[in-house]
């Protein structure tokens, strides 16, 4: 398809939250078109696919609510991997016969508004175009890889990949000399993968991940999933609206000193064996606000993992005794089998802080002490430049002639996380300033998809054309998102949380961090009363003859 140019929507992106909104917006009749630069759907999980790729969210909540899709799919694992997650993305395709309206392999590289048509351009690297009224932009909040800024980087002769771009027909890496920057999330996954295989695994660490137990069941059990069906599913759902991070859990409204230590002890317990994210997002309510029940958490952990790991050395590295930054200041990563890989004999890890990389041959890497690592396979993880990245990285130009990436540079600024001013009729779902990091992922797909779906019909209802957020109620937004992060422990750590791992980017707030349920009352404030904080025109101040219904 070359042109559309009749088109209510245009959707950017085929994640949870693009595919949810072609799904409901075709149901609320809207024209509606998808254009997704990979030739799957999946978002995140079609463009990484390294190896032991798994979600951090157990199926239970990390799936759409959508009964006609549930009734009939059983997940395998508690935690599913990235080929099970990829399989549900073709079965939630087939379900809702989603591909007749999705453009693949067509990347959207710029969009502008016209002030009289009420219509974006939009322009791919294909040449496919289109002129939507809305444009909505489901780009993911992790899409736009960061790659290391090291002398010699292109000149290394074996296979090197980011982890986002990691080869879609996968890599052979058995009996390989692999070499690992970064150790964050998905940091920890290749090395649980690769250590086991490799014929020698080099990591290189800057900071330590406070990585916690994944706790995978697998298989699950026909008994798990049919209780899930007949009873789970719909009280899961319902609940995952009601808490902090849109988990089935939530934070427990108490102090981690209103407990006695042993109360404290048994409860860090319970929850470290229970598995995932509910070790800090269901634990207690002060964690990620005071330092000292922060402290309690951390030397939880540290007594933890000590037990793991073998080599002095190694233990200091991993687990140091002072606390670099407060417990979950950087995104909490799930393991199975991470701090045991550190007990292997072929494995090597680089204290980056004490010895840096100074530069890459084509033989490996070499650092300060004058070793080169020689290396097969040199794996980069080193993360995003997350929240804005995907958005800024196409050439969206606002009413002025300023492209969105140009405006951010000199302040982050949106309202509800959902809109930006100057860009009208345009959309941000899982996107900067929302809960985005902050939030299970379909659990925020599904509440802001379904604010924006509600938002469109009521324009279409009053013959509106264009809705802008208003200065003021931008700036305020921006005012809020700030205070709320302000209160917290989690602007004293270096993380993609606040934009510091990306040199040069400003350093701010980028994800509102007050809880869902707060977020959801919000937003749904605004709409309530009309859309509070919008400048809408009506139809009949636009250019004669656009039909919008």
């Amino acid at each position: 398809m070359t042109g559309h140019q009749d088109l209510d929507v245009l959707v950017v992106g085929a994640g949870f939250s693009g595919v949810y909104q072609l799904h409901k917006l075709r149901k609320a009749g809207f024209s509606v078109k998808l254009f997704e630069a990979g030739s799957g759907l999946g978002g995140v999980w079609y463009w990484n696919c390294y190896p032991g790729l798994r979600v951090d969210s157990d199926f239970s909540i990390y799936q759409f609510s959508l009964e006609e899709i549930w009734r009939d799919w059983n997940w395998t694992e508690k935690y599913p991997s990235r080929q099970e997650l990829i399989a549900y993305f073709n079965y939630v395709d087939k379900k809702l016969d989603l591909s007749r309206d999705i453009s693949f392999n067509t990347r959207v590289t710029s969009a502008s508004f016209d002030t009289i048509t009420n219509r974006w351009s939009v322009f791919t690297e294909t040449g496919a175009t289109a002129n939507p009224h809305f444009l909505i932009l489901c780009t993911g909040f992790a899409t736009k890889p960061l790659f290391p800024d090291i002398p010699g980087l292109n000149t290394f002769q074996g296979a090197m990949h980011h982890t986002s771009l990691w080869p879609q027909a996968g890599l052979d890496i058995a009996g390989k000399r692999i070499g690992v920057i970064g150790t964050g999330a998905s940091g920890v996954q290749v090395i649980q993968a690769a250590g086991p295989v490799a014929s020698h695994l080099t990591i290189f660490q800057r900071t330590p991940n406070l990585a916690v137990p994944m706790m995978n069941e697998r298989p699950l059990s026909a008994a798990t999933l049919t209780k899930m069906k007949e009873e789970m599913y719909p009280i899961v759902f319902k609940r995952r609206q009601q808490t902090f991070g849109g988990f089935q859990f939530d934070r427990i409204p108490r102090g981690v000193f209103d407990m006695s230590p042993e109360e404290r002890y048994l409860l860090f317990d319970d929850l470290w064996f229970k598995g995932g994210l509910c070790f800090i997002h269901g634990s207690c309510n002060d964690i990620l606000t005071d330092e000292k029940a922060n402290a309690e958490v951390y030397a939880f952990w540290r007594k933890r993992v000590l037990k793991r790991v073998r080599d002095p050395g190694m233990r200091h590295k991993l687990a140091p005794e002072k606390q670099l930054h407060p417990f979950g200041a950087k995104r909490i990563s799930l393991e199975t089998s991470y701090y045991e890989v550190f007990n292997q004999p072929n494995v090597t890890l680089v204290d980056l802080n004490e010895n840096p990389i100074v530069e890459v041959t084509p033989r490996g890497l070499k650092t300060q002490d004058g070793i080169v690592h020689e290396l097969d396979v040199l794996a980069l993880a080193t993360g995003f430049d997350a929240m804005t990245g995907g958005i800024t990285r196409i050439d969206i130009k606002n009413t002025d002639g300023i492209t969105i990436g140009d405006m951010w540079k000199r302040e982050l600024s949106t309202y509800l996380g959902l809109t930006v001013t100057g860009y009208p009729n345009m959309f941000t779902p899982f996107g900067p300033q929302g809960p985005a990091a902050f939030c299970n992922g379909p659990t925020c797909a599904e509440i802001q998809g379904d604010w924006i779906v509600n938002c469109l019909t009521y324009l279409r209802r009053h013959d509106y054309t264009r809705i802008e957020a208003t200065q003021e109620a931008s700036a305020a937004w921006v005012q809020r998102v700030a205070a709320i992060f302000s209160k917290g422990l989690l602007g004293r750590a270096k993380s993609f949380y606040t934009g510091a791992n990306v040199p040069g980017k400003r350093v701010e707030p980028l994800n509102f961090t007050g809880g869902l349920p707060l977020y959801n009352t919000l937003i749904q404030e605004s709409a309530r009363g009309g859309y509070t904080g919008f400048r809408l025109t009506s139809a009949t101040t636009a250019e004669p003859g656009l039909d919008f219904s």
